[in-house]
């Protein structure tokens, strides 16, 4: 996955194999951590437009404040499962980031093709701006 609070750049990208963050929510209210009580709920895509299938095996995520803090959340999977996307499909899901001040989160997911190839899919950064009150 390379070096902790970078990207990963073990793999190699896959043409037609992407990502599309289509919607990120402020959750007012929500009960986080005091050091990270703001909430946001993200919706993400991953479309497989190449010619091969792959499964996704793991995601990389790095959660960057205005201040310039990072925290990076790596693991298996997405949203505890192995999603195996067949040219043409796609995988919705959502979930979500703690955060102690405005920030932006990017990261990348681990994937394989049906020869074992790893393949990086990276995750476009996006903004978690919490509102005014």
């Amino acid at each position: 996955w390379g070096e902790k609070g970078r990207m990963p750049t073990k793999g190699e990208e896959l043409k037609g194999l992407w990502v599309s963050v289509d919607r990120v929510e402020y959750i007012p209210g929500a009960a986080g951590p005091p050091d990270r009580p703001h909430q946001f709920v993200y919706h993400i895509t991953i479309h497989n437009e190449s010619p091969q299938a792959v499964t996704i095996v793991g995601r990389k995520w790095v959660v960057t404040n205005d201040a310039g803090h990072r925290l990076v959340i790596e693991g298996d999977g997405v949203v505890g499962q192995f999603p195996r996307l067949a040219p043409g499909d796609q995988f919705h899901y959502n979930s979500y980031h703690l955060v102690d001040t405005d920030s932006e989160a990017e990261g990348a997911y681990l994937a394989k093709d049906e020869q074992g190839q790893g393949l990086v899919v990276r995750i476009p950064a996006f903004r978690l701006d919490i509102p005014l009150a």
